[in-house]
């Protein structure tokens, strides 16, 4: 039987375990990556362990979230990540230089290495055939510091694209009808790998918006394989010798496989508040629409940007609908700038944004109260633009520029003659913003501005836990319900004491005051907790308050790793008709923790206020258990030599 994409790249990079579904398994870390947003926080967890140099090939610390400079706090986090760059032998991207996966599409990304990221959406180098894993901050911290990875062997889904897209139908488009298909929880456990003819006819940056998007789906990761669209893509980029040639057997396994024809998908459209609230356009009452962004690291390629421009060319934005743009790279705008295409978008009357993550993650852009927002980016929870009684929906850049003239959400497809966009022979190539270490470090000193503060670093844990329930949620709550992403919120994301105060801020206003009130205690989630960004102070946060444990239906997978590399217990129900005995504030024991993880046993939840039992279980390794005796990742990592 033959082998798979994942699992020959997998194959070559294992450091420890076996490849079967559910082992944990070690790999060879070759690059990592952090944004601004968690990567203050990586670089004071990498200090902590008291490295000289990091041990991945290469290492990418990029500034794309937090670029709005309001006060002093987005550039004093700027200068400690540059000055911890410096030290460490990391290469640093000064703003505006773009967002960081589209720059590390174009820059660094090689097809067959293991690449892991501070953030969720780390996969989109999966479109050129990397396998690229969004992680919390402090794995990625580990695999710099000590080069490797631990993680779950997930299962391989095949889902092989045939046939060919239809005019005006794109790679968001596929992806949204995926999101319709299989939902949010629909990849959690798997590795989503594509294949079939269809492949042919995405070029290197669709794929790329497919796998991106991959992390609404839950999925570990997405990748295509590398392919001659692989190789153009890098050789225009001037990286023709990163290419290798890697595709899975004709006859290789999968756990499950799923056909799509392209054929039959039409332009689509994400519905609030969720990426797989998915119908198609033309089944869509008509909406007006009073603001259209375009970007994110999902769509702001050069090819999307250049059919926005190529759609607008004389035409006039929608006096009601404020258009914004953001490119995804410096170089991107640079190319948009020398052959006219921004001039085109500035005189239709779209708003050009610096290359920047900007309005997707909360930072600038917000709109008017009660607004319809069409956006190209990847998520639209509730409240994520800043505007809390908004309605975000999902959109093709084609569906986004149509719309923008319209002042409608306007299916493309009744528009007229489809753009076609001439790739160029050669992409621009700039090195400009980014700062290569030098070879003497050494004498680098890292900078700490005042907002900077240390993080939290928990106790090994208790045998016996008490406490009461503080908080009991729905399901599919989001990282963003328990730590909020917005522009007035985001300055603070090193400074855990003063963002603490935000903890659940979408749910419940008083949570911190209840949480210190009680000296901290027990969350009670519902199916699929933690889901969406893999921001890390969502579990660091409730540390910092006192919460021991959180017990749930399931868990979205890189938040219940960010929950046990802080130390806080996460646990299931075994039976979740369980869920409906706890209530706020009902008082709460577990006995015999460590016993229980020790030897995977179950463990028992005794009610004090209603006198029952209930029992839970815990999901995972012995090593999972072993950080969360210890009191977390950290500690864990300082007294382990592997």
């Amino acid at each position: 039987m033959g082998k798979s994409l994942v699992y020959k790249i997998l194959e070559r990079n294992l450091l420890s375990g076996n490849l079967t579904d559910g082992s944990e398994i070690s790999v060879k870390v070759n690059q990592t990556l952090t944004q601004d947003s968690t990567g203050t926080m990586v670089y004071l967890q990498l200090a902590a362990m008291d490295i000289q140099e990091i041990q991945t090939e290469l290492s990418v610390a990029y500034i794309d979230h937090n670029t709005l400079q309001a006060g002093f706090e987005n550039a004093d986090d700027h200068e400690f990540i540059k000055t911890c760059a410096a030290k460490y032998g990391i290469i640093y991207s000064k703003p505006g230089n773009g967002i960081c996966h589209q720059l590390h599409l174009e820059r660094f990304a090689k097809p067959g290495q293991v690449l892991i990221g501070s953030d969720s959406h780390t996969p989109t180098c999966g479109g050129i055939g990397t396998l690229s894993i969004g992680a919390g901050g402090l794995d990625v911290a580990v695999a710099m510091a000590k080069g490797y990875y631990f993680f779950k062997m997930p299962k391989v889904m095949n889902i092989e694209l045939v046939g060919s897209l239809q005019s005006w139908v794109s790679a968001k488009d596929v992806i949204l009808y995926i999101l319709k298909r299989l939902s949010v929880k629909g990849g959690v456990g798997f590795i989503i790998e594509y294949s079939g003819e269809g492949i042919r006819n995405l070029s290197a940056t669709d794929r790329a918006t497919i796998t991106n998007m991959g992390a609404e789906l839950g999925a570990t990761t997405s990748i295509f394989p590398s392919d001659e669209i692989t190789k153009d893509f890098l050789t225009k980029q001037g990286r023709s010798q990163d290419f290798v040639p890697l595709t899975a057997d004709s006859d290789a396994h999968y756990d499950e496989k799923m056909q799509i024809n392209l054929d039959e998908i039409t332009s689509m459209c994400a519905m609030p508040h969720s990426p797989d609230h998915v119908k198609a356009i033309r089944d869509i009452e008509v909406t007006k629409i009073d603001q259209v962004a375009i970007g994110s690291c999902t769509n702001s390629s050069y090819t999307d940007l250049m059919k926005v421009a190529r759609i607008l060319e004389g035409k006039k934005v929608h006096p009601d609908v404020s258009l914004v743009v953001s490119p995804g790279s410096s170089s991107i705008l640079k190319m948009m700038s020398d052959n006219g295409a921004l001039g085109t978008l500035i005189h239709a009357g779209a708003r050009i944004l610096e290359a920047a993550c900007g309005p997707c993650i909360g930072m600038g852009q917000a709109p008017k109260s009660k607004a319809i927002s069409l956006r190209t980016f990847n998520r639209n929870f509730e409240g994520r633009c800043g505007t809390k009684d908004a309605s975000v929906f999902l959109v093709s850049p084609e569906t986004a520029a149509c719309s923008a003239i319209t002042g409608f959400i306007t299916d493309p497809s009744l528009y007229g003659e489809k753009p076609v966009i001439e790739i160029p022979k050669q992409y621009h190539v700039s090195n400009h913003y980014f700062i290569y270490p030098s070879e003497h470090r050494a004498d680098h000193e890292i900078v700490m501005g005042p907002n900077i503060k240390p993080f939290p670093v928990n106790e090994p844990l208790a045998s016996t836990m008490t406490g009461k329930i503080l908080l009991k949620t729905k399901d599919n709550v989001t990282t963003d319900d328990i730590i909020p992403s917005h522009a007035a919120l985001l300055p603070f994301r090193s400074n855990i004491p003063e963002l603490s105060k935000h903890c659940f801020g979408t749910i419940a206003n008083d949570f911190h005051i209840v949480a210190k009130k009680y000296n901290g205690g027990f969350i009670i989630g519902g199916e699929n907790y933690g889901q969406g960004s893999s921001r890390e102070h969502a579990a660091l946060v409730p540390l910092y308050l006192g919460i021991k444990v959180v017990i749930a239906k399931s868990f979205a997978r890189i938040h219940k790793a960010n929950l046990i590399n802080a130390g806080i217990l996460p646990l299931t129900f075994v039976n979740k008709k369980d869920y409906l005995c706890l209530d706020e504030l009902d008082d709460l024991r577990i006995s015999e923790v460590l016993s229980g993880l020790k030897n995977h046993k179950g463990i028992t939840l005794y009610n004090k206020t209603k006198e029952i039992l209930i029992p839970l279980q815990f999901t995972g390794s012995e090593r999972d258990a072993a950080i969360l005796a210890a009191g977390g990742y950290l500690n864990y990592a300082k007294q382990s030599n592997f």
